[in-house]
């Protein structure tokens, strides 16, 4: 079990290296791309459906597991494939099981080396993480300030269980997940028009405004156990 915990996350991401060098992933992660193989991927999905959920899966946890740029588009993509409620599950997923590699990778024989070359921003997470574990890495997640990878590494190297980290993450990213499946849902009638996804709705107030407040309502439990610690001092 010592073997497994020290040595398995940096196995599952060599084959993941390995995986996505032989698929050419990192050529083919683009919206371009969707539009252009879009009947070839439709006409996969619905001759394979739970195999095509599947293997979704296992490409995003690669994607955020290797930190490639391509999250949004494959959350779009997800939407495209599978239907706004399907597409945000299966990114949801994906995005989680990718970030809970990273996580474990932190606690494997190489997390003293990556906590070495982390830069100080890391620090500040880790203080947050340290505090309230589950609300700091829930409100990071509703709002991105930081960099996806990044909460990750510093999650991993604090002392916390994987499921708060799991479970506080997948909370966080469902509701942008649904957001832009919703988006991707639509770019059939997109690419059959000729125009280019407006990708902008997501800073529109309708939109954005919801995702603040689940953030800021997130760190409710920091604040008030904070006014508890005011209290009992006083």
């Amino acid at each position: 079990m010592n073997w497994i915990k020290r040595f398995g996350p940096l196995i599952v991401i060599a084959l993941a290296v390995a995986a996505v060098i032989a698929s050419g992933l990192g050529d083919h992660l683009s919206l371009a791309e969707l539009k252009e193989r879009r009947d070839q991927l439709q006409g996969f999905v619905a001759l394979h459906p739970v195999l095509s959920f599947g293997l979704y899966i296992l490409i995003y946890i690669a994607v955020v597991s290797l930190s490639l740029p391509g999250a949004l588009v494959m959350t779009l993509s997800g939407g495209f494939l599978f239907g706004p409620w399907l597409g945000a599950v299966a990114a949801a997923s994906g995005a989680s099981l990718g970030a809970a590699v990273i996580f474990l990778v932190c606690r494997s024989a190489v997390g003293d080396s990556l906590r070495g070359k982390a830069g100080s921003t890391i620090s500040k997470i880790e203080e947050g993480v340290r505090r309230d574990a589950f609300s700091y890495i829930l409100t990071l997640r509703l709002i991105p300030v930081m960099p996806f990878w990044l909460v990750n590494l510093a999650a991993g190297f604090v002392d916390i269980p994987l499921r708060t980290f799991l479970s506080a993450t997948v909370l966080g990213i469902l509701p942008g997940s649904l957001v832009y499946a919703g988006l991707g849902s639509g770019l059939g009638e997109v690419f059959a028009s000729g125009q280019e996804p407006n990708l902008r709705v997501i800073f529109e107030p309708h939109v954005l405004l919801p995702l603040v407040g689940l953030g800021l309502l997130s760190l409710l439990p920091v604040v008030l156990r904070r006014f508890r610690k005011s209290g009992d001092a006083a």
